[in-house]
């Protein structure tokens, strides 16, 4: 017979040669081979792609068969015959299922059922599983994927001439210390020289973490021109665009054009993962708290990682290295104060009738002189404070104190002259007074006057 010429196996052969091996080195040991399958079954094994996977009890079996019958070919994934019959399903609702298909290729299997029960493909009362019709258009050769991707988008690499033209941020989350607390590390990265720019740790992604990562960021590096980021909570609040436009930076997200965005900022962090974070969780010497775990991961990103050799920049080339040797000048702005400005928004909202006003769902006690005036609010993004201007001053507002408003004094205005009322004409219920209570005497008190002529002896 002639050699059949070998032929690389697949990684779902290897796999599950893997596998194989883990049951017959059990029985090779002397276990009994259903203990073997029920003990590897019962494990996670870890794919060529680096996943988990379990496998169950009857495809060990089979694999085991399959792999003794023709060695590691025999483990090769088959391909199901294409067929246009189910021992399940009617023929009549499998044409059905084609045509719909083919005309309609993004329609789901749960609205070609419906379509079929209105237009009387399926008998009143006749169910189907969406499951059984979906493995039958996997048979029939037709697509059964959820998400259709266009063939013709444009998601080509990108990578950025010089430094600060486009800065990566991600959020990563691990735990850390004996009492393995929940942390969040949010990574500031440059898209040119891969340079670790700046890293900040909190104990949720939002805003106000991200927010203060790009001031200490800016400060330190200069504006950059371009910031991507992924759609997590922190990255697509208000504040953020906000804070990002008054920057001058464009504001990009995770878009289908940006993947490989995506693919760099994953690889930082699974070195990070592998370098730093898997080894603060359960750890009774590392400290759980936000500052802590900063101080250590910039000491990281500073001092480990800006100087290790990168795969993307050449063979002995270092982040440090890049980022120096780019001529391209940084831009800072003029001063702190001028960089702080720029994390300030406004707002306009009118004084109520008791000097307040609700912002966020806070309520801020106005100073007196402002009751229904619409008044413009300046929000400190870094401190998260509101102010106002009043007589020429920026004032900071506080919180309502409602305990504290109850026992205090009130304000008293200023002293005023009393007005003297206007003399007004009696009313009508005076009139009616005058009238129905009337003196029964007169005004001379019922006195006659002696002098009158028709006095009477």
């Amino acid at each position: 017979m002639t050699p059949r010429a070998p032929h690389p196996s697949s990684s779902e052969a290897i796999f599950r040669y893997t596998v194989v091996s883990r049951v017959q080195v059990r029985v090779h040991g002397g276990q009994k081979q259903a203990d073997a399958v029920r003990a590897v079954a019962g494990e996670a094994h870890l794919t060529l792609g680096g996943t988990r996977r379990l496998v169950g009890k009857r495809t060990l079996y089979r694999w085991l068969a399959a792999f003794r019958e023709d060695g590691l070919d025999g483990l090769e994934p088959k391909a199901r015959p294409a067929s246009d019959s189910s021992p399940v399903l009617p023929n009549r609702f499998l044409g059905f299922l084609r045509k719909q298909k083919e005309a309609d290729p993004k329609a789901s299997f749960p609205e070609i059922i419906r379509r079929a029960q209105l237009l009387g493909v399926l008998e009143p009362g006749e169910h189907i599983d969406r499951g059984t019709v979906w493995r039958a258009a996997g048979r029939m050769g037709l697509d059964t994927r959820c998400h259709r991707t266009r063939k013709d988008a444009d998601v080509r690499r990108f990578e950025y001439a010089h430094r600060m033209q486009m800065m990566l941020a991600d959020g990563k989350h691990f735990r850390a210390g004996e009492g393995r607390a929940k942390r969040v590390a949010l990574f500031f990265l440059d898209d040119a020289s891969r340079y670790g720019l700046h890293v900040v740790v909190g104990t949720s992604e939002n805003a106000s973490l991200f927010l203060r990562g790009l001031y200490e960021t800016v400060r330190r590096h200069g504006l950059m021109t371009a910031i991507f980021l992924d759609n997590g909570p922190g990255f697509i609040a208000l504040d953020t665009i906000a804070a990002v436009a008054k920057l001058d930076a464009n504001w990009i997200t995770g878009t289908a054009g940006y993947a490989p965005g995506h693919g760099k900022i994953e690889k930082f962090n699974q070195t990070a993962q592998d370098d730093v974070l898997r080894y603060l969780p359960d750890n009774p010497e590392v400290d759980p708290d936000c500052g802590a775990l900063e101080l250590r991961l910039q000491h990281w990103l500073r001092e480990v990682y800006n100087h290790e050799p990168h795969s993307a920049l050449g063979k002995d080339t270092t982040p440090t290295q890049r980022w120096e040797a780019d001529e391209r000048p940084l831009r800072f702005p003029d001063d702190d104060a001028d960089l702080r400005r720029r994390f300030v928004v406004h707002e306009h909202r009118t004084v109520s009738n008791d000097n307040v006003v609700s912002f966020d769902g806070v309520i801020y006690e106005i100073p007196l002189g402002h009751r229904r005036d619409r008044i413009q609010l300046h929000r400190h993004l870094l401190d998260d404070t509101i102010a106002m201007v009043h007589d020429g001053r920026l004032v900071r507002l506080a919180p309502v104190d409602p305990h504290a408003n109850a026992t205090s004094g009130r304000a008293r205005p200023g002293q005023q002259p009393e007005q003297a009322q206007p003399h007004l004409p009696p009313s009508a219920a005076e009139l009616a007074y005058r009238r129905d209570y009337a003196p029964v005497v007169g005004q001379d008190g019922g006195f006659i006057d002696p002098d009158t002529p028709n006095h009477e002896d």
